[in-house]
C-alpha cells in the first residue's frame, strides 16, 4: 500500500485534521504516515498575528517541506492560507466544509454577547475584534493566541470571561459543551475557508496520485464556495491577519457570496453581496464592487494602523 506523507502543524486540532484527511486517503486504497511540525505561527505566541507579519505564518516551513519532497501533501484549515500561493505549489482538495459560524465560549452558561454585562472576551482574530467592536461595543477584545487546549486553559484561569473561536475546531476538539452561542453566519461573517481543510501540493507531484488524493478528499461543492471566497481575498490582496471577511453558499445550484471589510474600530464596514454559477467570476465581481466602494483605502488604513 503507497503511503502518503502528509505534513501538519503539530498542535492537536492540526493532528486532528491530518488524520482526518488520512481516514479519506483510506477510501482509495491509500495509506498515510504524519509528519507533524511547529511553524513559527505556533512558536510566537506573545505578539499578534498582524504583528508577526502573517502570510504564511502557519504555512510557510510546510511549503518548503513540500518542495524538498519531505511530505507529499500538507493539510491546512483553509482560512490560514495566505490569499496567494508560490508559483510551484497548488491546492488540490478542500474536504467538506464544517459548519463554519463562529461561536462564543463560557464557563458561565448564561453567556450571551447581546444580553450581557461589558465582558472581556479573549480572540487573537481581527476580524472577530472588529465585529465585536462594530455590533457590541460594550465588552472589551483581549489577544488571545495558542492552541484551543492552551486558549481553554486561559479561560478557566480567568484571563478573559469568554472566547470567539471557529465552531469547526471547537466541535472537533470536543468542546462543544462550553458553547453558550451560536453566531450567525449572516451576522458575524466568517473567515474566507473557514470550516474546511485546504490540501496542498508541489505541482512536481505525479499526476496519477494528485488525482487519486483529489478524488479522496475533494468536495466539489465546498471547492466551488472556496474558489469564490478565495478569488474575492486575492483581488483585495487580504490576509488573515486583516478584517476581510467572505462566506459563500449555495441557494439552489447559484453560489451567493456575503463579503466585506470592516475597520478595526467597527465604525467603518463595507459589505457587498454576488449571486451566480461560478465561483470565481462571483468572488472576483464582489471584490469589484468592495473596491469601488472604497475597500483598498480602508484596508490601506487598516494595515498601517496594524504595523504600529
Amino acid at each position: 500500500m503507497q503511503k502518503i506523507k502528509i505534513g501538519t502543524r503539530n498542535s492537536a486540532l492540526a493532528l486532528w485534521q491530518a488524520h482526518h484527511v488520512g481516514s479519506l486517503l483510506a477510501h482509495v486504497g491509500l495509506g498515510y504516515e504524519i509528519v507533524a511540525i511547529s511553524t513559527k505561527g505556533d512558536q510566537i505566541l506573545d505578539r499578534s498575528l498582524a504583528k508577526i507579519g502573517s502570510k504564511g505564518v502557519f504555512t510557510e516551513e510546510l511549503e518548503i517541506m513540500l518542495r524538498n519532497g519531505e511530505i507529499d501533501i500538507a493539510q491546512h484549515s483553509a482560512k490560514d492560507l495566505p490569499s496567494s500561493l508560490p508559483e510551484d505549489l497548488q491546492l488540490i482538495a478542500f474536504t467538506e466544509r464544517e459548519a463554519a459560524h463562529d461561536v462564543v465560549l463560557s464557563l458561565n452558561p448564561a453567556v450571551r454577547l447581546g444580553h450581557s454585562n461589558p465582558l472581556r472576551i479573549g480572540t487573537s482574530s481581527t476580524r472577530r475584534r472588529a465585529f465585536l467592536q462594530h455590533y457590541y461595543p460594550q465588552h472589551e477584545a483581549v489577544e488571545m493566541r495558542g492552541n484551543l487546549q492552551t486558549r481553554l486553559e486561559k479561560l478557566k484561569n480567568g484571563d478573559c470571561d469568554a472566547m470567539l473561536l471557529a465552531f469547526a475546531g471547537v466541535h472537533r476538539m470536543d468542546m462543544a459543551e462550553f458553547i453558550t452561542e451560536h453566531l450567525p453566519t449572516d451576522h458575524f461573517i466568517p473567515a474566507v475557508g473557514q470550516g474546511s481543510v485546504a490540501i496542498q501540493s508541489a505541482k512536481n507531484l505525479d499526476l496519477n496520485l494528485s488525482e487519486l488524493i483529489r478524488q479522496a478528499c475533494n468536495h466539489m461543492p465546498t471547492e466551488a464556495c472556496l474558489l469564490a471566497e478565495r478569488s474575492l481575498l486575492a483581488k483585495l490582496d487580504g490576509g488573515c491577519s486583516v478584517p476581510v471577511y467572505g462566506f459563500a453558499y449555495f441557494v439552489e445550484d447559484k453560489i451567493k457570496l456575503q463579503a466585506g471589510v470592516l475597520s478595526l474600530d467597527g465604525k467603518e464596514k463595507i459589505e457587498e453581496k454576488g449571486l451566480g454559477s461560478n465561483g470565481i467570476e462571483v468572488g472576483n465581481e464582489v471584490a469589484k464592487h468592495l473596491i469601488n466602494a472604497g475597500a483598498q483605502d480602508l484596508l490601506k488604513k487598516i494595515r498601517q494602523a496594524l504595523s504600529h
